[in-house]
Order: C-alpha cells, then structure tokens, then sequence
C-alpha cells in the first residue's frame, strides 16, 4: 500500500525560504514618518518670514522670503484676467453691446440655461460651447455672469439682483476662462 504525503510538509520550508529573502528589504531610514529624517526642502525647515529690508535685526535663518499678503495674492491669481490692447477692447465693444442687450430682454421673462447660451452666442458671434455661464436664477434671469471669447479677448456680461444688464470687454484669465474662478475651499 502506497502511503501519500501531507502537503503542509512542503509548505513549511517554502515559507521560512519566503521569510529569508524579504527580510532585509525594508531600510527603515527611507520611512519619512521616521524620527530623525531631515526636511526635504529649505522651506520645510523655515523659522519664519524675513523682516523687511529696512528692518535691522537678524532675521531667522533659514526665513520665508515673503509676506502673508503676497502668499494671498499668488493663490488667487488665477482669478485676474490678462491685459489686452485698447484696439482689441474697442474692437469687441459692440459685441458686449450686444450681449447686454440680449441679457436685458431675458432678465425679465427668463429663460432657460440653453436658451441663455444660445442668446449669449448669437450676440457674440460664437457657437453655444464657448459660452461660460455661473448662477442658477434664470426665471425671471438675475445674479448670472455670462461669457465667452476668442483668443485672449472676451465679453463678460452680468445680470444683477435687479435684473440690470451690462457687459464689458475683458481679458481671458490665467487659467484660460471667460469668468473669474469662484474659488473658496
């Protein structure tokens, strides 16, 4: 009679063979979170920010090289529109004539965001996907920003509280829109 083996008989030196080649692959000095690692960057070891020029005591070293106004303007600079030329706004100009009249004849009726787009695209001479529209009030049509362009150019249009169209030829925004960001976290 033939006696068959147990598999767990081959598992256990299988395992202990696994145990020996993954031991040493871990260097617990490469673990971030582990004490004693230094600072990636010069400004993770930072004390503060450095005094003014005119100011004459020794400032911390290593400091941050700017103040808490300049770190606020950089994040929200996404938000300002580019400069154009006086040609390229007066050269727009009566298109943003006749974006506001377009958003005044629907403040009062209201509309519907495709009819909005398509308002806002046949008074500027654009297709309806270059239209950016932000707000939700559309009968009767207030609080809404409208716009669209071309290059660096375009024409931003605003339905106020009162249901007050106007328009303006502005530049495109850092980040390539029409509309200012709405920012916020």
């Amino acid at each position: 009679m033939t006696r068959i083996r147990p598999r767990r008989q081959l598992g256990a030196p299988v395992l202990l063979a696994l145990l020996v080649l993954t031991a040493g692959c871990a260097d617990p000095s490469s673990d971030p979170r582990a004490a004693g690692s230094a600072p990636s960057s010069p400004a993770a070891s930072a004390k503060g920010f450095c005094p003014p020029p005119e100011d004459t005591l020794a400032s911390p070293s290593p400091c941050i090289s700017y103040g808490w106004d300049q770190r606020v303007a950089e994040n929200h600079a996404y938000r300002e529109a580019r400069p154009i030329t006086a040609g390229q706004r007066q050269e727009a100009q009566p298109r943003a004539t006749a974006l506001a009249a377009a958003l005044q004849e629907l403040a009062a009726k209201g509309t519907t965001l495709d009819g909005l787009r398509t308002a806002a695209a046949e008074a500027l001479g654009l297709q309806t996907r270059q239209i950016e529209v932000q707000g939700d009030f559309l009968v009767p049509l207030h609080d809404m920003l409208v716009g669209g362009g071309e290059g660096r150019v375009c024409v931003n249009g605003t339905v106020d509280s009162s249901g007050h169209a106007t328009a303006e030829v502005v530049g495109r925004t850092v980040e390539g829109t029409c509309l200012p960001g709405r920012g916020g976290h």
